[in-house]
Formats: structure tokens, C-alpha cells, sequence
């Protein structure tokens, strides 16, 4: 099971800390990220990270500006984007897969039920 939170209203410029609680067994889905879909628009990958190996991947929007990390204590996946612009306002969604880390939404299975960055 995958929860998202942390989305929040956010003024251009500034950042945004999301985190996504992952619970349950795990052990088949090694591959965990964050994609994100705005109104009218398709839905987009964000930021991976292998939990095995510790491979992050950014989209190319998002790259210098966005850190994926895994808090294996908390078994989080964390989501920090910094100099936020409009164009990152949208609903933010945590999912996962087994295997390889794709960037196709339509590759994985588990979602939650998204969190959402609107802008003040």
C-alpha cells in the first residue's frame, strides 16, 4: 500500500517536500516513484528510485531541481523539489513495480490516491 502526503499550496519559487508511506510486502516491488498529472493533461513520471540499488532517475523537467530519496527507517519515498514553477502544479501520485524502474505510467500496478500541489 502506497499513502501519499505533504502536498500543499505553493507560491512559484518556492519548494515542496512529499513523502509516500509504503507498507506491506515489498519485496516484489523494487522500483518506487512519483509521477504526477495536472488538469487536462496526462499523467507523467517524475522521479524513480531503485530501492535496491539506490538508482534514482528524474524527468527531464524536474532534473536539478527534484531529490527522490529512500528513508528506509521511516520506509518512505520522499520527493523534494526546489524553485517550483507552474508547470509543477498538479496532483502527485506515489506508485510501484517489480523489476526495472520504467517511466510509462502504464508499467505500474500499485498507486496511491495522490496527494495535490495547488498554487497560492
Amino acid at each position: 500500500q502506497l499513502v501519499e502526503s505533504g502536498g500543499h499550496s505553493v507560491q512559484p519559487g518556492g519548494s515542496l517536500n512529499l513523502s509516500c508511506a509504503v507498507s506491506g510486502d515489498t519485496s516484489s516491488t523494487n522500483c518506487i516513484g512519483w509521477f504526477r498529472q495536472a488538469p487536462g493533461k496526462e499523467r507523467e513520471w517524475v522521479a524513480l528510485v531503485d530501492t535496491r540499488s539506490g538508482s534514482t532517475y528524474y524527468a527531464a523537467s524536474v532534473k536539478g531541481r527534484a531529490t527522490i530519496s529512500h528513508d528506509n527507517a521511516k520506509n518512505t519515498i520522499d520527493l523534494t523539489m526546489n524553485k517550483v514553477k507552474p508547470a509543477d502544479i498538479a496532483t502527485y501520485f506515489c506508485a510501484a513495480r517489480g523489476g526495472y524502474c520504467a517511466n510509462s505510467p502504464q508499467e505500474y500496478r500499485i498507486w496511491g490516491q495522490g496527494t495535490q500541489v495547488t498554487v497560492s
